[in-house]
This record gives C-alpha cells, sequence and structure tokens, in this order.
C-alpha cells in the first residue's frame, strides 16, 4: 500500500520540479521559488533526491540579498522569501519589488540545509562555491537579523505593505496580535542551528579558526540568553515569541516543537516539549495542531490558529526521530499518513474538529466563510507532500 502512496507523492514532487531542478511551493497557488518552502522541501528530499537541495541553494544563493532595499526588504546576505519569476501574478502585487525578502527564517534555513547537503553527500566542489554565500548569510542573523544585539534573531516589515509577521505562520495582517520587532521561538531554533551547521563547515571551508570560534560563541550566547527568555514555567514549555518590550507571548502552539531538531534545548526541556504536544488540546488523530484548542483564538479552520499542517509536524517528527523519541515520531507519522488516506491527497493544511478532519481545499465551505476568498489550502504543496514522502520512504 505504502508504495502506491509513494508513487502518487513522487508524481505530485515532479509537478512541482522546475527545469533547474528545483521544487515550486505548491499548485495551483504559491507556483514560484519561496525561500523557506523550497528549501524545507528540498531537505525532506534528501534522502531521495538531493539533487533538489542542491538546485534549490544553487538558485537562492544567485539572488541572495547584496544591499538594503526596503521595498524588497532586502538587506546583504538575506535569503528571499518569494521570487514570482516571469508570472503574470506579479503584477498583483505592484508594491513589492521581487524577489521579495520579507522572511525571518530563510537565511538561517539556507545554512542548515547546505550543511545537511554536504553531509549527505560530500560535496566540497559544491559548497567551495556557495562558501561566501553561507558566511554571507550568518553575517545577516547576527547583524540584521539581530538588530538590537539582543541575541536574538528578530523582524520587522521595512516595507509598508509587506508581511507584517515573517516567521512560517505569515500573515499580511496581525493575527499573532504581537508587536513587532518580533523574536519568534522557531526562528531562534533556526538560528543556532544555522551557527553551529557554520561551525561544522569551516572546518572544511575556511582558511582559518576564526570563524568556528566566532560562530560557537554566538550559538552559546543565543543558547543561554534563549532559556531565560523564553522559557514559560507556568506552563512548561515556550512562550511563542516576544514582542517588542521584550514581553513573552504565552500561547501554547505547535512552534517550540521545531526547536527538537535545532539542539538549542535542554534534554529536561526536550521532554516537557515533547510531553506538552501529545497533549489532547493539541495533538489529534491526524497530526499536531497549530495552537492550543484552549486558546481563545482558536478556530480549527483557522489557517494559522488552529488548523493542522503536515510541514509543521513533519519538522516535529524530524526533531523526534533525531532525539531518540522513536514512539512519538511514529505517531506522528501514523497522523499524518491516516489524513492522506481520508482526504485522498496531502494538502497545504487541513482541519480537525471533533475527531474528523475537514478538507479546507477550494471548495470547502467551512473554510471559506471565515476567509478571503483568495486564502484556500493547496491541495498539492511541496512541503507537505515531500514531509510525508520523507516519512515513509524507508518503509
Amino acid at each position: 500500500m505504502n508504495q502506491k502512496i509513494k508513487n502518487e507523492l513522487l508524481a505530485g514532487v515532479e509537478k512541482l520540479k522546475t527545469p533547474e531542478g528545483y521544487l515550486m511551493a505548491g499548485y495551483p497557488n504559491y507556483f514560484y521559488l519561496f525561500g523557506r518552502d523550497s528549501l524545507i522541501s528540498s531537505w525532506q528530499m534528501l534522502a531521495i533526491d538531493p539533487a533538489i537541495a542542491k538546485n534549490t541553494l544553487k538558485i537562492l544563493a544567485e539572488h541572495q540579498g547584496k544591499t538594503v532595499n526596503n521595498k524588497r526588504e532586502e538587506e546583504p546576505g538575506k535569503i528571499l522569501h518569494e521570487y514570482r519569476i516571469k508570472r503574470k501574478d506579479q503584477l498583483a502585487l505592484p508594491q513589492w519589488d521581487f524577489p521579495y525578502f520579507g522572511s525571518v527564517d530563510s537565511t538561517p534555513l539556507f545554512v542548515i540545509v547546505a550543511e545537511k547537503y554536504f553531509e549527505k553527500t560530500g560535496d566540497k566542489e559544491f559548497l567551495a562555491r556557495i562558501w561566501d554565500n553561507i558566511v554571507a548569510a550568518l553575517n545577516w542573523i547576527s547583524v540584521y537579523g539581530d538588530c538590537d544585539n539582543d541575541n536574538f534573531i528578530e523582524y520587522k516589515r521595512k516595507n509598508p505593505y509587506g508581511l507584517f509577521h515573517q516567521g512560517w505562520r505569515d500573515n499580511f495582517e496581525n493575527h499573532l496580535k504581537i508587536n513587532p520587532p518580533v523574536a519568534i521561538v522557531e526562528a531562534q531554533g533556526y538560528a543556532y542551528a544555522a551557527y553551529m551547521a557554520g561551525v561544522k563547515l569551516a572546518k572544511h571551508f575556511s582558511r582559518d579558526g576564526s570563524l568556528q570560534k566566532i560562530w560557537k560563541k554566538k550559538a552559546d550566547a543565543l543558547a543561554a540568553e534563549f532559556q531565560k527568555k523564553f522559557w514559560w514555567e507556568g506552563e512548561q514549555y515556550y512562550y511563542l515569541a516576544l514582542d517588542k518590550n521584550k514581553k513573552p507571548k504565552n500561547s501554547v502552539s505547535s512552534n517550540p516543537g521545531h526547536l527538537l531538531f535545532s539542539g538549542i534545548v535542554s534534554k529536561k526541556a526536550t521532554r516537557k516539549i515533547v510531553k506538552r504536544l501529545f497533549q489532547k488540546d493539541m495533538f489529534t488523530r491526524f497530526g499536531i495542531r497549530t495552537i492550543s484548542e484552549n486558546e481563545p483564538d482558536f478556530n480549527y479552520s483557522s489557517y494559522h490558529l488552529g488548523s493542522v499542517w503536515p510541514h509543521d509536524n513533519w519538522i516535529i517528527y524530524y526533531g523526534l526521530k533525531r532525539l531518540g523519541f522513536s514512539k512519538e515520531a511514529e505517531q506522528i507519522k501514523q497522523s499524518v499518513l491516516s489524513a492522506y488516506r481520508e482526504l485522498r491527497c496531502i494538502p497545504e493544511l487541513f482541519g480537525v474538529k471533533n475527531g474528523e478532519i475537514f478538507s479546507l481545499a477550494k471548495g470547502a465551505k467551512q473554510y471559506e466563510k471565515r476567509f478571503h476568498k483568495n486564502i484556500k489550502a493547496n491541495s498539492l504543496q511541496a512541503w507537505a507532500v515531500c514531509g510525508l514522502l520523507n516519512m515513509i520512504w524507508e518503509d
């Protein structure tokens, strides 16, 4: 049975692959290059087709930020958020220039995926070609990403027509109710993992040990400060974010689950993250919700405030496997597989209410009632398809 599902998922991947060998984010919406989405989907495909990661890193390196341009939200070393290359729908956003760089996490993910690709393939020739891009990306994290020198990576839009929130739960509006600059929790884990990836790569590509020392020091400082400021004692969990006044946002969300793979948290804290993610207000038989159903703004059919995202679950799954939580990783794998069987596809996101799964794709009435008509779940989304494919590949 899983071989049939693998073939169906591989067909979806091929539909999203460009002639240059990287993946578009989704279809029919978002059929263009994204930083975050394309990097994560290429990471998910490393064991299956590592060339996708190479091609993704290559094109993102070519378009890496080189100057300060507030309309594009470009800064030196920054990796783009999206690029609508030769697309008619670019005309729908005349207030933007492309590539558009409004993402806090594309840049650390670029470094993380570069190191994962090198670990998988040992491709020294290619890594040497993009080494300067990796150095520039890490420089962006420590200089532009941490604009107030508090060790945290933060975002605040420069273009008033750009994305207000710039983590993976991005939006043009302040749907998370956090005033910027925002230090979103998962981006701290990404930044830490990027610094440590840089340390590993520097051993092979740096002329001396200075960069290793700098990045290791940055990683250590971030980890120490992170535990002090983000730990939510009352919930035995991590806050969603810090706002402009460094006040924590006490929302129970799936975002801290992204920390599991990063190495930023202790073993003790890790066990508490895992325990919280699998409580009944978060875990459903089809996957982990974006936020707890006990939160006041929870809505099972909300784009980011209660729905279930397969890629979100994959990142948690990946961290669980890495840390030896095999039982919990298997629970996520089986839940996402169940969603695929129920929906006959693995879409961008879906809703779960009273144990039942609901499509939030085009034509799903319970979704369209609550959202502007142009925001609908894609039935084919790269990081959803590649995430499930990664989970079942060795079966």
